[in-house]
């Protein structure tokens, strides 16, 4: 009797270690990797922020390391987040694919999460944001609001489809505005991204739009000086002016973060790539300043809306 007792109790503890495992399933240590810092406000704050979520979440012990931005360093951290009992490690930004893609399968028991990237390997995962639709929305603001019919575009890269998405929308308002587009090269130099910036001014741009997280804040003070307007990226940039940041268009990165950790620990992360948009709430528009009449608010809130719904932008006079 005793010893059927026994062999019930251990039967029963079992079951609730078990229980008590498939609460965090996948999921044991994260870390993420920089290669700036944490403290910058803009994009290395965003990811760590959502480490953060994943730590409340689950409960699980966090790293991260700043300044990784080398191939020597991203090894050496990797191996060093192997050795703490990590499992799933976020490359904050497109420095880390190709060394993720080269050393994925040196680390089965790691799945790497890249952004804006290509992934090669069944345990590489590239979040991407599709910034299509909320460029066209930030576009049909900058036109609205535009008095000269030109207006200018500081992005980054060529690939980033905020880029199509905003001059579509510009031309859904307005097929007759010229839109400038210029690009850094590099998402922190503020030198150079404001040296364009002066130039579309003197070409008679009079709305702004700064797609560069790095180089943002420094181009939307200048054009704070110079009484023209601008259109925030990435992070809700009403601060910086409510009568010179028309609207912003926010990528909530640690929400992403988040979502790409939930599916992970339930099994269902898949290699390659993972998109993002408005109706995942990782993408949305920000507040839009006093300046844009109220009329267009509703507008292109009920837009919004119906993209939401259909997936689908405005198409008529697009071009």
């Amino acid at each position: 009797m005793v010893y059927r007792l026994v062999v019930i109790f251990l039967m029963l503890l079992a079951m609730c270690g078990c229980g008590q495992a498939s609460l965090n399933g996948k999921i044991e240590k994260v870390g993420l990797l920089v290669p700036d810092t944490i403290s910058d406000q803009v994009w290395g704050t965003k990811g760590y922020k959502g480490l953060l979520r994943i730590q409340s979440v689950y409960g699980v012990d966090v790293y991260y390391k700043e300044g990784i931005d080398n191939e020597a360093a991203i090894k050496m951290a990797v191996d060093d987040f192997q050795k703490k009992g990590v499992n799933l490690i976020f490359g904050h930004g497109s420095e880390y694919e190709k060394v993720f893609n080269r050393i994925s399968e040196d680390y089965p028991g790691i799945h790497f999460v890249l952004v804006n990237s290509k992934a090669k390997h069944k345990n590489v995962t590239s979040i991407a944001f599709d910034g299509r639709a909320m460029g066209f929305f930030g576009g049909m603001t900058a036109a609205h609001q535009s008095k000269s019919g030109k207006l200018g575009i500081l992005a980054t890269h060529s690939w980033q489809p905020e880029v199509k998405g905003f001059i579509e929308g510009a031309k859904y308002v307005n097929p007759d505005i010229l839109v400038m587009t210029d690009y850094i090269g590099q998402w922190d130099d503020s030198e150079k991204a404001v040296q364009k910036y002066e130039k579309m001014k003197k070409a008679g741009a009079d709305v702004v739009y700064p797609a560069g997280d790095g180089y943002n804040v420094p181009v939307i003070e200048q054009i704070k000086k110079d009484g023209l307007y601008a259109i925030g990226y990435v992070s809700d940039q009403s601060e910086l002016g409510e009568n010179v940041v028309l609207t912003s268009t926010i990528q909530h990165v640690d929400e992403a973060y988040e979502l790409i950790a939930d599916e992970f620990n339930k099994g269902t992360l898949k290699g390659g790539r993972r998109v993002f948009d408005i109706q995942d709430g990782v993408i949305e528009m920000g507040e839009f300043s006093p300046v844009v009449d109220q009329a267009f608010q509703k507008k292109i809130k009920g837009l919004i809306e119906q993209y939401k719904k259909t997936g689908k932008l405005p198409e008529e006079n697009v071009r």
